[in-house]
C-alpha cells in the first residue's frame, strides 16, 4: 500500500476512484436488493457502479495522456475529469445525484486537496446535490451527504480526521434513514443510494489512511445492531423486529413495495439525457419537467447538463429538452408492462422484451411507445457492447430480441447477446442493418406468441424491407455510382452508393424511383432534425402520384447522422 497522502493530489484521486469502484462492485447486488425508493426497480447499485466506472475511466484517461511526461497530472485535472466522467456516464436517479456530489466536490478540490478544502468540498457537494433535486426528501442519499458534511466540518485537524468523520457521520445517518422515510421503514432497509455513498466515502477513508473503515457492529434504530463489513450496512432490521422478506440486505423476491411517498405506482417512464443548454433555458426546463412528472434531478453546468425525470409522457420530456437546447444520449426506460402492472413493484422479470438501437431521439420515443428498450447510436459514437448488455438488463425479461439496426454493429451486438446469455437471458439477435428494418420488425412483434415464432416473424419483416439513406460526401471519392465531390448528396441503397445528386429532394426522388421499381406497399421516411417538413410532404405526394397503391409514413428521427432514411416494404 503506498504511503497515505497528505492531501488529495491527482494520484490520491485516482486511487480513490479505483477503490470506490471496487467497493461498489462488491456491494452492487446487495444495494440493488434494498432499492425501494424512489422506485423499487432494483438497479441503484448497478447505476452507482456504472456512474463511478465512467468517472474512473475519465481519470485514467487523464493519466494516460501524461504517460510520456515527467510529471503526474495536476490535481485540478484529475478531480474535474472525475466529475465530468460521472456527469456524462450518470445512470438513474442515484447516479445522477452522485455525479452532482462529485461535481460539487471538484469545484473546491480543483484549488487543492488539504483538510480545510475537503471540509468545504463536502459541504459544497451536499448543497449542490440538494439544489439539483426538484423536491428533496429526507432519509435519502441527500440526508447522508449532509451528515457527512456536518461531521467533517466539526472534525479535528488533518485530512485523516476529516475523512474519518465524514464517513462516520454518513454511516450514522444511513442507519437512521428508515426512521425518516416511511417506505424504508416498512421494507426494513436503509436507503440504497445512501448506502452507495457510504461505500464511496469508505473508499476515501482507505485512500487517505491506508486502511479500510473499521469492521464491527454499529447501533441502528432502537438499539439494533447494524452489521458493518468494510463500510457497508447490510440488511438493517428496524427496531429489533425481524422484517418480512428481508434477506441478505433486501426485500424478498415478489414483495410489493410502495414507490414514491404518497402511494401509487408512479409514472411509467424514466427519461435521461445529456443536454447542451444555457442556464436560463435549463431553469425553464426544470419548471416544465417538474409539471410533467417526479424524481426530477438536473445536474451539471457550464453548458452541459444531465437530466433525469420519471414521467408518463416520455415524448413530452424529450421535447422539453429539444426546446431547451440539444439533448443527446437519450435513454428511455419503460417501467410498466402492457397490462399496466408496474415492474418497479415486481421482482419477477417480464417474459419477453425488445432492445433496439436507434440513430436519433425521435425514433427512441417511437420505439419506447411500442414497448421497446432503446439505445441511442449517436453520430460518430456507436454503442459499445457494454451499453447493449446494460439495455438488455434494463429490459428485465427472460427473453430478449435484439435489433442492432446497423451492419457495423453486428459483432458488437453478438458479443452483447453472448454476455447476456451467460447471465441467464435468452437472447435472439435479428440482424437488422438499418433503423427502418428495425421499425418493420418491431411492428410485427407479438410478445404473446412463441419466442421462436416471434423471432422468425420479426426477421422476415426486416428482411422484406429494403433500406436507403441520404448522406453528404465529405471528400472526392470513387463510388459504385461514379466519382463524387465533397458536398454531393449520396443516395445509398442497401448500403451501396447508387445515386449521386446535388440536392436532397432530387436525390431522394431518384432513390425512391429505383427502390419502387421492384415493387412495394409501404414507404417509410425518417427525417433528420434539420430537414423541413415540406420535404416529407413533397416526397409523399411524389410517391402517391407515381405509385397509387403505395402508402407512406413519416417519422421524425431527431439528431441523426443521415438527413433522410428510407424504407420500402
Amino acid at each position: 500500500m503506498p504511503q497515505p497522502p497528505e492531501d488529495l493530489d491527482a494520484v490520491a484521486v485516482r486511487t480513490w476512484c479505483s477503490l470506490a469502484l471496487e467497493a461498489l462492485g462488491r456491494e452492487r447486488a446487495e444495494i440493488d436488493a434494498i432499492n425501494v425508493y424512489p422506485v423499487a426497480d432494483g438497479d441503484t447499485g448497478t447505476n452507482l457502479y456504472l456512474t463511478f466506472e465512467s468517472a474512473a475511466a475519465a481519470v485514467e484517461a487523464v493519466f494516460a495522456a501524461h504517460e510520456t511526461g515527467a510529471t503526474a497530472p495536476a490535481p485540478a485535472d484529475a478531480v474535474r475529469a472525475m466529475a465530468h466522467g460521472a456527469l456524462i456516464g450518470a445512470r438513474g436517479n442515484s447516479g445522477t445525484i452522485l455525479a452532482q456530489l462529485l461535481r460539487g466536490m471538484a469545484g473546491v478540490l480543483a484549488d487543492g486537496g488539504d483538510a480545510d478544502r475537503l471540509r468545504r468540498a463536502l459541504a459544497a457537494a451536499s448543497d449542490a446535490a440538494r439544489q439539483a433535486v426538484a423536491h428533496p426528501v429526507e432519509g435519502t442519499v441527500l440526508t447522508v451527504a449532509a451528515a457527512a458534511a456536518d461531521t467533517a466540518r466539526n472534525a479535528g485537524p488533518g485530512l485523516r480526521a476529516v475523512v474519518t468523520a465524514a464517513y462516520e457521520g454518513a454511516l450514522a445517518a444511513l442507519v437512521r434513514t428508515p426512521e425518516q422515510l416511511a417506505v424504508l421503514g416498512r421494507a426494513g432497509v436503509v436507503d440504497a443510494g445512501g448506502r452507495g455513498l457510504v461505500a464511496v466515502l469508505g473508499a476515501l477513508v482507505e485512500t487517505v489512511t491506508g486502511q479500510a473503515p473499521a469492521r464491527g457492529p454499529r447501533t441502528g434504530p432502537g438499539g439494533t445492531p447494524a452489521p458493518v463489513d468494510g463500510g457497508s450496512v447490510v440488511g438493517l432490521p428496524v427496531g429489533g423486529t425481524p422484517v418480512r422478506g428481508v434477506t441478505e440486505g433486501g426485500p424478498a423476491a415478489g414483495d410489493a413495495l410502495d414507490c414514491p411517498e404518497g402511494g401509487g405506482a408512479g409514472p411509467a417512464f424514466e427519461v435521461i439525457y445529456l443536454l447542451e443548454a444555457g442556464d436560463e433555458q435549463v431553469a425553464r426546463l426544470r419548471t416544465r419537467l417538474d409539471a410533467l412528472g417526479d424524481s426530477l434531478v438536473v445536474v451539471g453546468g457550464d453548458g452541459l447538463w444531465h437530466v433525469h425525470v420519471h414521467v408518463d409522457d416520455a415524448g413530452a420530456a424529450v421535447e422539453a429538452g429539444v426546446e431547451a437546447g440539444r439533448p443527446y444520449r437519450i435513454r428511455i426506460t419503460h417501467f410498466a408492462t402492457e397490462s399496466g402492472h408496474d415492474l418497479r413493484v415486481q421482482a419477477e422479470p417480464a417474459q419477453r422484451a425488445v432492445v433496439v438501437v436507434v440513430p436519433g431521439d425521435g425514433l427512441a420515443g417511437l420505439c419506447t411507445e411500442a414497448g421497446a428498450t432503446t439505445v441511442i447510436a449517436r453520430p460518430g459514437e456507436p454503442p459499445a457492447s457494454g451499453e447493449l448488455v446494460d439495455a438488455i438488463r434494463r429490459a428485465h425479461a427472460r427473453e430478449v430480441v435484439l435489433l442492432p439496426n446497423d451492419a457495423a454493429l453486428r459483432h458488437t451486438a453478438a458479443a452483447a447477446a453472448e454476455q447476456a446469455r451467460t447471465e441467464g437471458v435468452r437472447v435472439a439477435l435479428v440482424p437488422t442493418r438499418a433503423a427502418v428494418q428495425g421499425i418493420a420488425a418491431l411492428a410485427v412483434h407479438e410478445p404473446d406468441r412463441g419466442f421462436d415464432e416471434d423471432v422468425v416473424a420479426m426477421t422476415a419483416a426486416a428482411g422484406a424491407t429494403r433500406y436507403a439513406e441520404l448522406a453528404v460526401a465529405e471528400r472526392q471519392s470513387w463510388t459504385m455510382a461514379g466519382i463524387c465531390q465533397a458536398g454531393d448528396i449520396l443516395g445509398l441503397i442497401d448500403g451501396d452508393v447508387a445515386v449521386i445528386g446535388s440536392d436532397v429532394p432530387a436525390t431522394a426522388r431518384t432513390v425512391l424511383d429505383r427502390m419502387l421499381a421492384a415493387g412495394g406497399e409501404l414507404v417509410t421516411l425518417v427525417l433528420g432534425e434539420d430537414v423541413p417538413d415540406t420535404l416529407a410532404d413533397a416526397l409523399e405526394e411524389y410517391v402517391r402520384e407515381g405509385h397509387l397503391a403505395v402508402d407512406t409514413v413519416v417519422y421524425r428521427g431527431g439528431h441523426q447522422r443521415a438527413p433522410l432514411l428510407i424504407g420500402v416494404e
